[in-house]
């Protein structure tokens, strides 16, 4: 039995305060993603045929390049947002809750620096 009123053992086991944030952020990835992926759509479904030459063109043009990292770049971050809303609500191991949410993280840092690195690859001609 404890002397401690159930209101003091409650105090202090509140939020994090991070779960506005985290909303606020899978909100905004959200609309960037909403202009983002029409133009994606629209700009990719221009090209006449799709062969290696005509990508490489369109990638190589410096407005489509930079559009591409924003998108995987925001995708990712929309992506880790999303998994990790999984994760939080879906695993229950303590050990392994934590694992999952840091294996998230390092994925899809991981998957960003990979598509910057190949669109940056064939932006520039191959030449990093």
């Amino acid at each position: 039995m404890s002397l401690r009123s159930p209101l003091s053992r409650v105090l202090g086991s509140g939020s994090a305060r991070e779960g506005t944030e985290h909303w606020w952020m899978q909100r905004v990835t959200a609309i960037a993603l909403l202009i983002l992926g029409p133009w994606f759509l629209v700009s990719f479904a221009g090209l006449d045929n799709y062969d290696r030459v005509e990508l490489v063109a369109w990638v190589g043009n410096p407005a489509n390049t930079v559009m591409l990292l924003l998108a995987s770049l925001t995708l990712a971050w929309h992506s880790m947002l999303g998994i990790q809303i999984i994760i939080e609500d879906y695993i229950h191991g303590p050990g392994l809750k934590v694992v999952s949410l840091i294996l998230n993280k390092f994925a899809h840092v991981f998957l960003s620096a990979a598509a910057v690195l190949a669109i940056l690859k064939v932006a520039l001609g191959g030449s990093l």
